[in-house]
């Protein structure tokens, strides 16, 4: 197929953006680059001087989880308790004995009908005598029933995770209110959904990822379906029917050295291993919590809470065996560390040699606190560092209530990172991020709100340049896959993977990035997106 009359855009490229091309490919590949007007013997079709990009590559989120919102009951929009009691009743009908209520997405903070965080008490008020499950819309903290917490007290390997992460009254009794990685225990020991709810839910999810101009993610799924393999089913069984356009990679999420032994005895692929469609992607491992309970790991105390400097989950110990042992049986690993002190403790795990740290691509996920020591041994180390610029617009007038004042020009510091060619991707960790690249190019290169505050942006000298932003969201997450050859280009030879664009990044002012509009979405050379 050739598609003539149209400009290229991508990072980087000398070409004149004035200046219309034909683009050829087949089964899937690109072919060649021609001159326009097209005058060889192929058929083409007009492309009416449109804009073409390449297509976005997520290298963070969480896709199962966002399909899961789409299918199951979202609590995203409820502003009251009432209205929550209210979603649940009339999504579930006759409410039952022992049966299993699901929400996600609740924001209790914005609550104005009680004057505190849920906890199990108030569940009991939706029925006495279900198992009910809450999620918060970070994903980072959850509330459950009084049934539930009678489940969780007969889980022995439950005591393990960090005291800290479960929330106790003034009687030393859990409240039902959970944190972290204790979130996570829940979800992954107390239900997995069938391959077949996976599969209703992705494909729910799928028609708002191609919208946004996304054709290549990453994504950590584990903890709502408990089991990979079953996980793995689920993807390449919709790859083998023609449902799934797009590419992925499945991280495997760990718990201990344990987790890990056990994945590695149980499954001969590794990291970029996998079918045409569905790769192996990394080990997840959690080092910290969140910034807004107060659970990163810092290095200093939380300005608004001078108690407490957050919660490092494993000694260095542990996280070093974990990630040697990763790396030495071929296994990339992506590590959660969004405190200082957590960074930390990535870094020292990643300068072991075992870790085959540029081998194997490591990455950080968030770095959103650093300092000049940790600069200093990124720049050597040079692991990937995964950045989510759209949680910029609803935290940068908080970030001085929870890191020191003399960090603060090292928080989210895209454009020293890039500066010093420590290889960076943007992401969304969807669903607790923006699901439009747009978005988040918008903010990496303003670092304001989509209304312009703060004015001139907050730390503007980490604003990144559009080219910077728009490689980090295309070419930069194909090196995760090791296809930086054949992924993430306009160019013969790479997957015909793009964009239709209504605006050219370099000819609208910065501000409106956001405002760009994904006409088309083309994945392997077929369009699967198309906007009315």
């Amino acid at each position: 197929m050739i598609i003539d009359n149209v400009r290229i855009y991508q990072p980087f490229d000398e070409r004149n953006k004035d200046k219309t091309y034909a683009i050829e490919f087949e089964d899937g590949v690109f072919q060649s680059i021609h001159p326009s007007p097209y005058k060889g013997p192929k058929t083409s079709i007009d492309g009416k001087g449109k804009l073409i990009a390449p297509s976005f590559n997520d290298s963070h989120m969480h896709l199962l989880r966002y399909g899961l919102l789409k299918k199951e009951l979202d609590l995203t929009e409820a502003e009251s308790f009432k209205e929550v009691k209210e979603l649940i009743e009339n999504h579930y009908g006759n409410l039952k004995e022992n049966q299993w209520f699901f929400g996600k997405g609740f924001n209790d903070a914005q609550f104005d009908d009680i004057d505190h965080l849920l906890t199990a008490q108030d569940l009991h008020e939706i029925h006495a005598d279900a198992y009910i499950f809450l999620l918060h819309e970070d994903g980072h903290e959850c509330v459950i029933s009084e049934k539930a917490l009678e489940l969780l007290r007969e889980e022995e390997a439950f005591k393990k995770e960090p005291d800290i992460f479960k929330e106790k009254d003034d009687q030393g009794q859990w409240t039902g209110r959970f944190k972290d990685t204790a979130v996570h225990y829940i979800k992954r020991h107390f239900w997995g959904r069938s391959v077949k709810d996976a599969k209703q839910a992705l494909k729910a999810a799928f028609p708002h990822i191609n919208e946004n101009g996304l054709t290549s993610l990453h994504t950590d799924d584990l903890n709502f379906i408990r089991s990979y393999d079953r996980l793995w089913r689920a993807y390449t069984e919709l790859e083998n029917e023609g449902e799934l356009p797009i590419d992925v990679q499945l991280h495997h999420y760990i718990f201990d050295i344990d987790d890990l032994r056990q994945f590695l005895r149980t499954h001969k692929l590794r990291t970029g291993d996998g079918t045409n469609q569905v790769k192996v992607g990394a080990i997840k491992i959690f080092l910290d919590g969140t910034q807004r309970l107060h659970t990163s790991a810092m290095r200093n105390p939380y300005p608004e809470n001078p108690d407490t400097s957050g919660t490092l989950i494993y000694t260095q110990e542990q996280v070093n065996e974990m990630v040697a042992e990763a790396g030495e049986n071929g296994m990339q690993v992506a590590m959660h560390a969004i405190g200082d002190r957590a960074c930390e403790q990535a870094i020292e795990a990643l300068e072991q040699k075992e870790a085959h740290t540029r081998e194997r691509r490591h990455r950080i996920i968030h770095a959103q606190t650093l300092a000049p020591d940790l600069m200093d041994r990124l720049r050597t180390l040079k692991p990937y560092i995964e950045t989510q610029p759209s949680f910029l617009l609803g935290e940068w007038n908080k970030k001085d209530k929870w890191t020191p004042k003399e960090l603060l020009p090292f928080c989210d510091a895209f454009n020293s990172l890039v500066r010093d060619h420590i290889p960076v991707t943007l992401s969304s960790d969807l669903p607790i991020g923006s699901i439009n690249p747009l978005v988040t190019i918008n903010t990496a290169v303003n670092r304001t709100d989509l209304e312009g505050n703060p004015e001139g942006g907050w730390m503007p000298q980490e604003k990144l340049k559009v080219d910077d932003s728009f490689h980090a969201f295309t070419t930069v997450p194909a090196e995760f896959e090791y296809q930086e050859d054949s992924k993430g280009k306009i160019k013969p030879g790479y997957q015909a993977d793009f964009v239709v664009l209504d605006q050219h990044p370099h000819e609208i002012p910065p501000q409106d990035l956001h405002q760009i509009k994904v006409l088309e979405t083309w994945y392997r050379g077929k369009k699967v997106y198309e906007r009315k």
